[in-house]
This record gives C-alpha cells, sequence and structure tokens, in this order.
C-alpha cells in the first residue's frame, strides 16, 4: 500500500514539472519574438542618427562662415565706435585750455565750487594724458599752466572762505559751555561751538581733499593753521581782562578778635599780573576752544594730516597759558625768597584745577607730538614743585622766626607768627589733595605720580600740618623767655594756644591732623589748663595776706573778737590787710596791661580768679573785721568783697 501511494506521489510532480516546462518555453518563444522586434527597431534608428549627423554636418559648414563673418563685422563697428569716442575724447584734451580758461580764472566763487572742481577734473585728466603721450608739446605746457592756475585758486578760495567767515567765538558761548563750574565732570568732548556756517565746512572740506588727492600739495594747510590758530588765539584772550591780583585769598576771622587779616594784606611789594580767577576760566575755556577746534578740523582736513595739522594750531594757545603759569610760578618764588607766603598760595587753586583738567587735555592731544603734550604736565610740574617748596620753608621760617624782645607784643597777646601761620594753615583746608600731593610728588621724600592718591595726600598734609604746629609751639616757647614779667610768659602761651586751638576747630583742620595725629586736640588743652596753671601764681603774692601763713591769730582770740589786741597783734592784721591791698592794687596795674582778646578766654580767666580769690578774701575779711585792731578801719579794709570783684573783671582791660 505503501509502495502505491509513493508511485502516486512520484506521478503527480512529474505531471507539475512538465506543466512548467512548457509554460517556460512558451515565454522564451515570445522573449526571442520581442528581441527580434527590438533588434529591428535599433537598427532603424542608427540609420536615422545616421541620416542627421550628415544632414548637421552640411548644416555646419553652411553657417559657421557666415557667423564668423557677423562677428568679424560687430567687432569692428565697435572699435570703430571706441575710436570715434576716444578721438572725441581726445580731440576735447587739444580744446580744454581754451574752454575752461575763462572759468579757472574767474575762480570757483563766480561759477560754483562743485562746476569748478568739474573742470578742474577734466583739466587734471588731459594733463595726464599729455604726459603720457605727448610730452614736450604746446598742449601740455598749457594744460600744466592752467591747472596750477586753478589750484592756485582753489587755495585762494580755501583762503578766503576761512578769512570771511571765520570769527573768533564769542565770550558768552565760552562761558555758557564752561556754566561757571570749576571742576569739569564726565566726558567734556561733545563740545559744540560754531567756528564756521555749514555750507562753508562742506566746501573747505571739499577743495581740502580735492587739493591734497588731485592737486598732490598741502601748501593750504599752512593757512589752515594760521587762521585758525589765531582764532583760538583771539576766543581765549580777547575776551578776558588781565586785571591784577589784589585779593588772592581771604581767609575769615572770628569777630571781636582785634588781628584780623586775608592773604592780601600779607602782600606788600610786588603784585603779580595774572588774575588767578580769571587764568582757571582761561584753562577751562582753552579745554573747550581746543575740543570744538578738533570737531572742526575733522570735518575739514583729510585723516592723515588732522593730528599734525592739530598740533600747530593748539600750539600758541598752549603756550600763552603755560607761560601765564610760568609768570605766576616765577612771582611765587619771589614770594617765596621774601617769605610772603600766603601770596603764594595763589598757585593752589590753580594747581587744584590744572590736576582735574588735565586727563581731558591729555585725550585731546593724543597724537600730538611730544613736545605739545608735555607742556601742560611740565606746567604742573613747576607750580607742584613751587608750591611745594613754599609748604618746606615755611616750615624753615617758623623754626627761625628770631625770638627779639622788640617784637614781641608788650600785652601778651596772639603772636603776628602765629596769626600769619594759622591764617596760612586754615587757606590750605581747601586744597587738601592738592598741596598732600605737591608734598607727595615733589618734597624731600618724592613719590611717583602714579604712587599719589587722595588718601596718601590728606595724610601727607595732616602730617605736614602737625610738623607746622610743632615748629611752631617750639618757636612760641623760645619766644616766651623773653618776657622778663614771669606772669606775662603764660598769658602769651596761653593766647596762643587758644587762638591755635579755637583756629583748628573753626577751620575742621583739627579732623584733618586727627587722621595722623588723634592727641592733638588733648595737647593743646591740657596745654592751656597748664598755662592757666602757671598764671594762677600771678596771685601767690596777694593770697600770701588772707590765708595767714605767717603768724596766724590764735582760735582763742578768735573766739573772743571783743579781747583787747596787744600791739604786736594789731600791728600783724594791720601789716596783712595793707600788704593785700598793696598786692592787689599792684596786680590790677600789671594785669590791666595783659591782653587776652577772645572774650571767651577773658571771661574763664575772669571767673577762674574769682573764684579763686573772692571766698579767701571774704573769709578772711569778716574773720578780722569784727576785731578791733585799729581804730581807722577804712584805712586797711579799703574794699569790700564786692569791691575786689569789680577789681577783677577790670583786668585785661586795655584788650578788652
Amino acid at each position: 500500500m505503501a509502495d502505491l501511494s509513493n508511485m502516486e506521489d512520484i506521478a503527480l510532480r512529474k505531471t507539475e514539472i512538465n506543466s512548467k516546462l512548457e509554460k517556460e518555453m512558451s515565454n522564451l518563444s515570445l522573449l526571442r519574438d520581442a528581441l527580434k522586434k527590438s533588434n529591428t527597431n535599433t537598427e532603424n534608428m542608427l540609420s536615422i542618427l545616421t541620416s542627421f549627423e550628415g544632414r548637421l554636418r552640411k548644416l555646419e559648414q553652411t553657417i559657421v562662415p557666415v557667423y564668423n563673418e557677423t562677428e568679424n563685422l560687430r567687432r569692428r563697428q565697435e572699435n570703430i565706435d571706441k575710436t570715434m569716442t576716444t578721438l572725441d575724447h581726445v580731440l576735447g584734451y587739444y580744446h580744454i585750455s581754451q574752454e575752461a580758461d575763462m572759468m579757472i580764472k574767474d575762480g570757483p566763487e563766480m561759477h560754483g565750487l562743485d562746476r569748478y572742481l568739474q573742470q578742474m577734473d577734466k583739466i587734471l585728466e588731459a594733463l595726464n594724458y599729455f604726459k603720457k603721450n605727448n610730452q614736450n608739446t604746446v598742449e601740455l605746457r598749457d594744460v600744466a599752466a592752467l591747472f596750477e592756475q586753478g589750484k592756485d585758486c582753489l587755495q585762494a578760495e580755501f583762503q578766503t572762505l576761512l578769512a570771511r567767515h571765520g570769527r573768533p567765538v564769542p565770550p558768552v558761548s565760552v562761558l555758557d559751555l564752561i556754566g561757571g563750574d570749576e571742576e569739569l565732570q564726565g566726558d567734556t568732548s561733545d563740545v559744540q561751538m560754531e567756528h564756521l556756517p555749514e555750507k562753508v565746512i562742506e566746501d573747505l572740506s571739499d577743495i581740502s581733499k580735492w587739493l591734497i588727492t588731485n592737486g598732490n600739495t598741502t601748501d593750504f594747510l599752512k593757512n589752515y593753521i594760521t587762521m585758525r590758530s589765531s582764532m583760538l588765539i583771539k576766543s581765549l584772550t580777547g575776551h578776558f581782562s588781565k586785571k591784577a591780583s589784589t585779593a588772592l585769598l581771604k581767609s575769615p576771622f572770628e569777630a571781636g578778635h582785634r588781628r584780623t587779616g586775608s592773604a592780601a594784606e600779607m602782600i606788600k611789594d610786588e603784585q603779580c599780573d595774572v588774575d588767578i580767577d580769571v587764568y582757571i576760566t582761561e584753562l577751562t575755556a582753552l579745554l573747550k576752544l581746543m575740543q570744538s577746534e578738533l570737531q572742526l578740523l575733522v570735518q575739514i582736513v583729510p585723516e592723515k594730516y588732522q593730528r599734525s595739522v592739530y598740533d600747530n594750531i593748539v600750539q600758541p594757545g598752549l603756550e600763552s597759558v603755560v607761560n601765564e603759569g610760568e609768570t605766576l610760578a616765577a612771582y611765587s618764588r619771589k614770594s617765596i625768597g621774601r617769605h610772603e607766603f600766603s601770596s603764594v598760595l595763589s598757585i593752589f587753586p590753580v594747581v587744584k584745577h590744572l590736576r582735574s583738567i588735565k586727563p581731558e587735555f591729555d585725550r585731546n592731544l593724543e597724537g600730538c607730538q611730544a613736545p605739545t603734550r608735555a607742556k601742560l604736565a611740565s606746567l604742573l610740574s613747576t607750580l607742584g614743585s613751587t608750591g611745594a617748596k613754599a609748604l618746606e620753608e615755611f616750615i624753615d621760617n617758623i623754626k627761625n622766626d628770631p625770638d627779639k624782645a622788640s617784637n614781641m607784643p608788650r600785652d601778651g597777646t596772639v603772636h603776628e607768627l602765629t596769626n600769619h601761620t594759622m591764617v596760612f594753615m586754615e587757606q590750605l583746608q581747601d586744597y587738601v589733595e592738592t598741596a598732600g600731593a605737591m608734598l607727595l610728588m615733589h618734597g624731600e621724600q618724592a613719590a611717583p605720580s602714579e604712587a599719589v592718591d587722595d588718601r596718601k595726600s590728606r595724610l601727607k598734609l595732616a602730617d605736614y600740618c602737625t610738623k607746622v604746629l610743632s615748629a611752631l609751639g617750639l618757636n612760641l616757647s623760645n619766644k616766651a623767655e623773653t618776657y622778663s614779667d614771669p606772669y606775662l610768659k603764660p598769658i602769651f602761651m596761653l593766647n596762643n594756644f587758644n587762638y591755635i586751638l579755637k583756629s583748628l576747630r573753626r577751620s575742621g583742620l583739627i579732623d584733618l591732623i586727627h587722621k595722623w595725629n588723634k592727641d592733638v586736640e588733648m595737647f593743646y588743652e591740657e596745654q592751656i589748663m597748664d598755662q592757666k596753671k602757671a598764671y594762677s601764681q600771678s596771685w601767690s603774692r596777694v593770697m600770701h595776706f588772707i590765708l595767714e601763713m605767717n603768724e596766724p591769730m590764735s582760735s582763742q582770740r578768735m573766739a573772743n573778737p571783743d579781747a583787747k589786741l596787744k600791739d604786736k597783734e594789731k600791728q600783724n592784721i594791720k601789716d596783712k590787710f595793707t600788704g593785700f591791698n598793696k598786692e592787689l592794687e599792684e596786680i590790677l596795674r600789671t594785669q590791666k596791661g595783659y591782653a587776652i582778646p577772645d572774650q571767651e578766654l577773658r571771661s574763664s580767666l575772669k571767673k577762674d580768679n574769682i573764684e579763686f580769690i573772692i571766698p579767701a578774701y571774704k573769709i578772711f575779711r569778716d574773720k578780722y573785721k569784727r576785731m578791733n585792731f585799729t581804730k581807722n578801719l577804712d584805712k586797711y579794709i579799703k574794699y569790700t568783697v564786692e569791691d575786689v570783684e569789680e577789681m577783677i573783671n577790670r583786668f585785661f582791660d586795655t584788650a578788652a
């Protein structure tokens, strides 16, 4: 059964295979037919293409010669056109001299600058043509002469425009820009001043560019430098008066002080011809004018020449203000030689202002020659070294001020040296950083400028003020020794110490000095107390009689005032009252000639005297008034307690 089944399967598969084989044979027959048709079509297509290629070859052989001939004709036409154009152009070169002669002679003003420059461009073109193609010809000489004449006319027009429209800047415009501020704040480079009308600036710019680019000349820039530097000087100095400075700086004094004064009162001889306020204004005005001049220049002069032209424009203005500053420094040096130190202070506001605006000057002068950039730095150094020398010489002058009795105030009031010293120091209060920087940069131990800042400057001036006070105190102490009256010495020192302390407090210098030495105020307070104690010793002869240090009465006698006194006891009491009266009158006579100009100190000293004398005198007077020691009581008990107090209140009356 199994074999039969397998045989059936094999027969079935053989049938399927035969069927597929027949189908594939049929497909192969169809494919052969299609291939035959394709070959036939390919042969037909090749035949067509071969025929088409032959026809194209014949067409090319016919058309290409025609095309080449046409192109040659076109090129010939273009060459003819170009030749005609060039010929017309070249012919124009030969006629340019005659055509442009009249316009060039008339100048740009008559025909307009734009037309004139266009004509000059044509002349330049002709000039270049003849130089290249026809040298040593009449045409070249004519065109060259016309070109030079045109250049001259353009330079003349440039100069005419500058001269006709240039005016000094009105003073009100300068002052408006300065704004009355001594210190420049922020960026001040955007300065607006109308030097020339806008159209004139445009024309000047066009002429400038043409002459440099096409005319190959910069001669006209010399005229620009001359005229603009002149305008800068006129704008700077034409409206600022040069009056003598008669009151450089002033320092107020408290009311009631019999010695008042100012820096101007100390200037006796030669006066400086530089007005400080005007000079400071000029410095700022110069900066503004320079900034404005640079803004004008960059609109007219090509960039390549801007810095060299600007350098030459600003030099006269810089030299003018530098010369004035050097005059001020020379005057200050003479003042130092005459020991007129307060007049030297005139340079301090100048240095302060110059230090504040110098960075703006430096920025404005970037790119200029080194000598130009160094002018203000040199002036600042000169003024700074002069100020430092004055400050150092001032201390030496205090140390070496002679201790002559003839120069001493007879009443023991504030010495002139103290007065002048404090006036000088008070005026430094407005220039703390400036004076400190002077000492740091130009003093005995000079520091580089980059090492100087405001904090160090303040400390340096505080140190300096401490040295001044120390020198003054030592000199005053030596001067006090010239008094023959031992009690006028403490009065003199008391007046001077009190004046110094009050001046330091009033001016605010004490706060500055405390940054260097915090004990200065306490030192003067202690000195004032010590001098008061020393002065109180002047009452010792008066107190000697009323304190009963010599032969006091026994307590038994005092307990019985009605008891009869011995003659010796009576005489002892009489001697006490007589001695007291005599010494009181003598001290009144003497101390009425003492001066205590400060009202507060005078009242304080009188109050101390009253508190020191009156209680003791009242006890003494009450004690012996009850005792029968004389029949003529008024002869010995001459003064009531009120009388003595009134007498003490009359002390120092000459100076009151």
